[in-house]
């Protein structure tokens, strides 16, 4: 068998006939509409409905191929399959022969699409090679082992991707597919900074993390660095902790690229307001005993003009509760806790470095829970835990 070109065409709003109504010929008519063709299916016996533009129970005519850019027989039998890659090729009309791929003129590869990368696998006319070959090039494009970085665009975008707790293993596929193509990096203390080593000598990173209570670049130069590369024609990631929008400033930044004109994206990642529960073995719901969670910051206490929890309420519900960002502020949080109704008595969960080698976890009570924190050295990331949930 000769080399055969492989070629994409574009067939959107163009007449495609399709003769034969088996399972070969529906899932040619499924990828045809697919791809926007107008299809006509011709069959001498519909067993089933089909889908297309134009149905014909009927034998096949030569005339059904006037006026059609491509044909495809699929029929059982050879007569009827030979007859119309006759007809087509009298009309100078492209014919894909699903019985006798020697004698086709045209093939329909096995594909696949993967984000804005089409996969098409010929295999030299045998189907299940090609299907075997499409699955396993998908797959390594789905997982990031296999990649090829983008050609830069004319105009740079930005996306924002939610790394998880911590765990390299953690980020979502396309997060780690999104990092892979990224020209710059934009990366926060708590995102998985291992995967960067993974990222080409070309890729630019820039660290705006900060350490507890230490200096840290602000929102507004974030922003700025984020818009000026990507105006710039690059593709940036803003590697983030957890998810973007989950006490993240995520909106913000998304805020600042839309007024500045530039294309951005957001890529929701685990976030550890419900991860640390989990790696500590903590349901934050549980049949019969939690219904419902609440997260909230705390990384100023009760009382302070900045702060929009309504403390009073959290202390005065049974719900599981998930503080974020609170190591410094744990004991008058506890006391406005109780003071609001909460008991003592109360199991509470401290997880430091969820997801991290050197995770640990402290099992305390709400009236203990801040005088543990210290004994036990509790430095942030630490995700608190109180509610019946987190009994022993």
């Amino acid at each position: 068998m000769g080399r055969r070109l492989p070629l994409f065409l574009d067939v959107r709003g163009r007449r495609v006939v399709v003769v034969g109504a088996g399972a070969v010929a529906a899932r040619r008519t499924a990828r045809l509409r697919a791809a926007g063709a107008y299809v006509v299916v011709v069959a001498a016996v519909l067993r089933e409905a089909v889908e297309a533009d134009e149905v014909h129970e009927r034998p096949f005519r030569p005339e059904d191929l006037d006026g059609a850019w491509l044909a495809f027989t699929a029929t059982d039998d050879s007569e009827v399959n030979a007859a119309v890659a006759a007809a087509a090729g009298q009309r100078r009309i492209w014919c894909g022969r699903a019985d006798d791929a020697d004698a086709s003129d045209a093939w329909l590869p096995a594909a696949a699409d993967v984000d804005d990368i089409d996969v098409a696998v010929g295999a030299g006319g045998d189907p299940r090679r090609a299907v075997a070959l499409r699955d396993a090039i998908a797959r390594r494009l789905r997982d990031g082992s296999l990649h090829a970085r983008r050609m830069r665009p004319s105009a740079g975008r930005v996306v924002l991707v939610g790394g998880g707790p911590g765990d390299p293993g953690l980020l979502t596929l396309r997060g780690y597919r999104e990092l892979l193509a990224a020209d710059v990096v934009v990366v926060d203390r708590l995102a998985p900074t291992a995967l960067l080593d993974e990222l080409g000598d070309d890729v630019g990173v820039g660290d705006v993390g900060q350490a507890p209570r230490g200096p840290a670049a602000s929102q507004d130069s974030i922003n700025a660095l984020l818009v000026e590369r990507a105006t710039a024609g690059k593709t940036v990631v803003r590697l983030k902790g957890g998810d973007p929008f989950v006490l993240g400033r995520g909106s913000e930044e998304v805020a600042a690229c839309l007024a500045a004109g530039v294309a951005v994206d957001v890529v929701p990642g685990v976030t550890s307001a419900t991860a640390a529960a989990t790696l500590a073995g903590v349901p934050l719901t549980e049949r019969g005993t939690a219904q419902e969670f609440t997260v909230a910051s705390g990384h100023v206490p009760p009382g302070d003009p900045r702060s929009t929890v309504d403390w009073h309420r959290l202390g005065a519900s049974d719900a599981t509760l998930v503080l974020l960002m609170a190591v410094a502020n744990l004991r008058p949080i506890a006391d406005a806790l109780m003071t609001a109704g909460r008991d003592g008595a109360t199991p509470a969960v401290v997880v430091v470095n969820a997801s991290l080698p050197d995770q640990r976890i402290v099992r305390t009570a709400l009236g203990s829970l801040a005088d543990d924190a210290v004994r036990e050295s509790v430095e942030p990331p630490a995700v608190v835990v109180i509610g019946s949930v987190a009994k022993n």
